[in-house]
């Protein structure tokens, strides 16, 4: 069985360092990614990117993020643009995963209109709640699309076959998850927020926001982990280790 990973740059955002390292000053520019998996069962994406809006934005909630976060987004860095580069269709991806459901990783999720979507059930809860929306950054317009929805609670394999898992890294956000990813060459984890960058694994050095520390930091060392036994680390927003990735439609070896 052969499955194979390809990275997608699915724009930019800039930001001040102190929201990704807490206490550091300047100014973090980092890639919007999104993978695809080619499984024999079916295509898997995990997280979406941007919002096809945030190109020329118009509403009010758009042109604000748009920004705030310093968006370079251009037509054809969209999810469906990166995936026909692929000969892949939107239309026929079987599984969307999101890391978790802010608008950066569930933004294109319109996009993938047939594709079951998989997140973690504490997660969509918190997404659909009046209380936590807010204080989490969710926004429902990002992922109410009315997906088939697999809620799941912690690891979940998704094929049966140990490729493709998801694996619980709650913090960043209530239900948070990391993907694992079995290649030829060995185990990849794909992290989204639970580890930003480099520097957030080797020193623990969290980000200002967050919604729970505790969390963040256990997460943090089941990477760590994942690490020690093999795995190879994908950061989340890393500019400099994305520089390493090959993108699509090469694949990651």
């Amino acid at each position: 069985m052969t499955v194979r990973l390809y990275a997608m740059t699915c724009g930019w955002l800039s930001m001040p360092m102190r929201v990704v390292l807490d206490g550091e000053e300047g100014e973090l520019r980092m890639p919007v990614p999104s993978y695809l998996i080619d499984h024999p069962k079916g295509h898997v994406l995990f997280d979406s990117g941007l919002h096809t809006e945030m190109q020329h934005p118009t509403s009010e909630r758009m042109t604000f993020l748009a920004k705030r976060f310093k968006s370079e987004f251009r037509a054809g860095e969209e999810l469906g643009a990166r995936l026909e580069r692929c000969d892949v269709d939107v239309n026929k991806v079987r599984y969307l995963i999101n890391s978790h459901l802010h608008f950066d990783h569930a933004g294109g999720n319109h996009q993938v209109k047939n594709a079951q979507l998989v997140v973690q059930q504490r997660e969509w809860q918190a997404a659909h709640d009046a209380d936590l929306i807010q204080a989490n950054g969710f926004a429902p317009e990002d992922y109410d699309h009315g997906h088939d929805l697999n809620l799941v609670d912690g690891e979940h394999d998704l094929f049966g076959d140990g490729s493709v898992v998801c694996i619980p890294t709650y913090g960043h956000t209530p239900g948070h998850q990391s993907l694992k990813v079995r290649l030829g060459s060995g185990n990849v984890l794909l992290t989204g927020d639970a580890c930003y960058l480099r520097q957030t694994l080797e020193n623990l050095h969290l980000p200002r926001v967050l919604h729970d520390r505790d969390q963040m930091l256990e997460s943090l060392h089941r990477i760590r982990s994942l690490q020690t036994a093999g795995a190879r680390i994908f950061y989340g927003h890393d500019a400099e280790f994305w520089k390493t990735v090959p993108q699509a439609p090469a694949e990651v070896a």
